[in-house]
């Protein structure tokens, strides 16, 4: 069948959100503003009983937000986007993914698109296999049970009991990551620092079966790590995570030092030059 331009989302069972969530003058910064207004625009226009799958990173409660932007009409689930680009045949789309529903009925409408594989499908795909007929009809889209006709992604979900867990599982996993990456730029900082091989360290290091010592490079980039540990700092009200706070200095610590060391190495040449002149 060839593809057809949209015009309206009242034609879909399945809706897909996978866009920015960062300020568009600051990509450092989360903000879902984007994110609410096509949501808004859903809202007005899904048939009820439509799923949305929310792929972007969110902050903590975005999806509950999202289900009362549309009057409870649509089943909302999270399920957080992953993908390797340098080893997408283990790590693409098709990994192992998290799942999260505001509702159960929400969780199993999100598990049937997605793997295919709920109890919930299972238990009904067997009962419409025994009772169907040339007469039979599908649920209706605003039915809660599961409709069995509808495709699966046929991608392995790891459901999860609240969608809050999905949605900090995102936003932990990349402040996990530039824990990791600021731990070794202060390590680094720490060896040139005391005069010892960084390089000679980490591989002595890395020789143990449970420790990953990062290579850090031009300090923490992209927008996913910092803008994600801004997340997961600001999710709490009454928590704020010091070590993370601290890594963040830690990033601009380093970074000061990888700026100094260019531009001392961009003024040497300079020197050399102006050494030969006065030799001359």
């Amino acid at each position: 069948m060839p593809n057809k331009k949209a015009t309206t989302f009242s034609d879909f069972d399945v809706l897909i959100i996978c866009v920015s969530t960062h300020r568009p003058d600051d990509i450092f910064s989360p903000q879902i503003d984007g994110l609410m207004s096509v949501v808004e625009k859903i809202s007005r226009e899904a048939k009820t009983g439509a799923v949305i799958s929310i792929e972007s990173t969110i902050p903590k409660g975005t999806s509950k937000k999202v289900f009362e932007k549309v009057d409870h009409r649509l089943h909302v689930v999270h399920a957080p986007h992953r993908w390797y680009a340098l080893e997408e045949q283990i790590h693409g789309v098709n990994q192992l993914r998290i799942l999260g529903g505001v509702s159960n009925c929400c969780l199993q409408h999100g598990l049937n698109f997605y793997d295919g594989t709920s109890e919930s499908n299972r238990e009904q795909q067997q009962s419409h296999n025994l009772h169907s007929s040339p007469s039979s009809t599908s649920p209706s889209p605003t039915s809660n049970s599961i409709n069995v006709n509808t495709p699966s992604l046929s991608i392995p979900m790891h459901p999860v009991s609240s969608i809050e867990v999905a949605e900090l599982t995102k936003i932990i996993e990349n402040s996990h990551r530039y824990l990791q990456i600021a731990f070794a730029e202060e390590l680094y900082l720490y060896c040139k620092s005391n005069n010892i091989s960084f390089t000679e360290l980490r591989d002595s290091l890395n020789t143990k079966w449970n420790v990953e010592i990062m290579e850090p490079r031009d300090g923490i980039g992209g927008h996913c790590l910092p803008k994600d540990t801004k997340m997961f700092i600001n999710s709490s009200n009454t928590i704020k995570s010091k070590i993370l706070q601290a890594a963040i200095g830690i990033d601009e610590d380093y970074k000061e030092y990888i700026q100094r060391r260019e531009e001392k190495s961009n003024t040497l040449p300079l020197i050399s030059e102006n050494k030969k002149i006065i030799n001359n």
